[in-house]
């Protein structure tokens, strides 16, 4: 499927496409208070002239399968023909799940975790990403949680038909949330270029995101300043190209039990391991690297990264460290988690994304990280 991108000067293009279809027939998927404060109302409302729409917003931020189930049974009343989503990454993926599952045979159970297969069949969609940071608009995966184990459904369907950028809709964003979306798309490019899946085209993509976040994140936060968070948009439409192709690596491996457990919001969970295994993947060797080339190919993508940051790889930790405070974002873990175990860490990793990672990563090796 050829997904139709359209930006701020292609509005016009985009109300073309909402005008032919009856609003009665759409179905909104939404966040709560932020669709009220970020200007989404207002937009949506304009999109489809004041109409009408059914809407699903009562979901966990994590989105949880019983919240999937809640949103197929309000789509399932209706006969809808299109599905418009409008939020960060919870309210996108939630409405690719329901696009996509609403349409299944199978128990949702097993096709979440991988025992049936999904049907190419779905209700299109159209997303419209809120944040600068999840990528979600870009990829054909989505994230849902079962008892507090998070998977990754991916699957062509899963692609938003159409995606519109703005960076109107992350202007009342607070500095936090800002930091935090953007270093989930600054975690994603970097684990991008690294990842054993990268190829020719991902890397564009990776670099390109990299160096955009690299140069306009402080500015998105601290002065929220418009041009510099229009950029962070394509930034993160871009990173998600870029994992779309290859998928995440370690330090997503690592974040979701942070979020699961120690509610630490998923950008600044990432966060907290990408200083290390930046250090950690530059030395891999003949003997631990997974990737399909030689350690020394894996380097010097690395090396690409590096330049962009203008370090080196002996200051990059600290180089790092001190970039996430300039935008708030403190990734010591003895100061923003009480009572930290560390196995509840090591204990729930996520394997999949693990896999993607250029160099083996042991328990130990974890344990290391986390000064267990």
């Amino acid at each position: 499927m050829q997904q139709k991108v359209f930006r701020e000067n292609q509005l016009d293009n985009l109300k073309s496409l909402i005008k032919n279809i009856d609003s009665e027939k759409i179905f909104l998927v939404r966040a709560n208070k932020s669709y009220h404060t970020s200007g989404a109302e207002l937009f949506i409302n304009q999109l489809v002239n004041n109409s009408a729409l059914t809407s699903f917003y009562d979901f966990d931020p994590n989105p949880q399968l019983e919240d999937l189930k809640k949103g197929i049974s309000i789509f399932q009343k209706g006969n809808f023909d299109l599905i418009l989503c409008i939020g960060g990454g919870s309210v996108l993926d939630m409405a690719k799940l329901i696009s996509v599952f609403a349409h299944q045979n199978n128990n949702f159970e097993d096709l979440v975790i991988g025992k049936a297969k999904l049907e190419n069949t779905k209700t299109p969609i159209v997303a419209i990403p809120t944040t600068a940071g999840t990528g979600a608009e870009a990829t054909h995966f989505a994230v849902l949680y079962i008892n507090k184990k998070k998977y990754s459904i991916g699957h062509s369907a899963i692609l938003p038909d159409i995606v519109y950028i703005s960076a109107d809709f992350s202007l009342s964003a607070n500095a936090y949330l800002t930091a935090c979306t953007g270093l989930d798309a600054f975690c994603q490019a970097v684990e991008s270029l690294w990842s054993v899946n990268t190829n020719a085209e991902s890397e564009i993509f990776a670099l390109e995101a990299i160096e955009m976040i690299w140069h306009n994140l402080q500015k998105a936060v601290q002065e929220n300043d418009k041009a510099s968070k229009s950029i962070m948009q394509e930034a993160s439409f871009l990173a998600g190209k870029a994992i779309n192709i290859t998928k995440t690596t370690a330090p997503h491996a690592l974040s979701y039990a942070f979020t699961s457990y120690y509610n630490i919001p998923h950008g600044h969970a990432v966060a907290l391991s990408l200083p290390f295994f930046l250090e950690y993947n530059y030395g891999l060797t003949n003997i631990d690297c997974t990737d399909k080339s030689d350690p020394q190919k894996v380097k010097q993508r690395i090396d690409k990264l590096l330049n962009i940051l203008n370090i080196n790889i002996n200051d990059s930790q600290n180089v790092l460290v001190k970039f996430f405070e300039s935008l708030g974002v403190n990734i010591n873990i003895s100061e923003i988690i009480e009572n930290f175990d560390p196995n509840i860490i090591i204990d729930n990793v996520n394997f999949e994304r693990l896999s993607n990672n250029p160099r083996l990563v042991s328990k130990e090796d974890i344990s290391n990280f986390l000064g267990h």
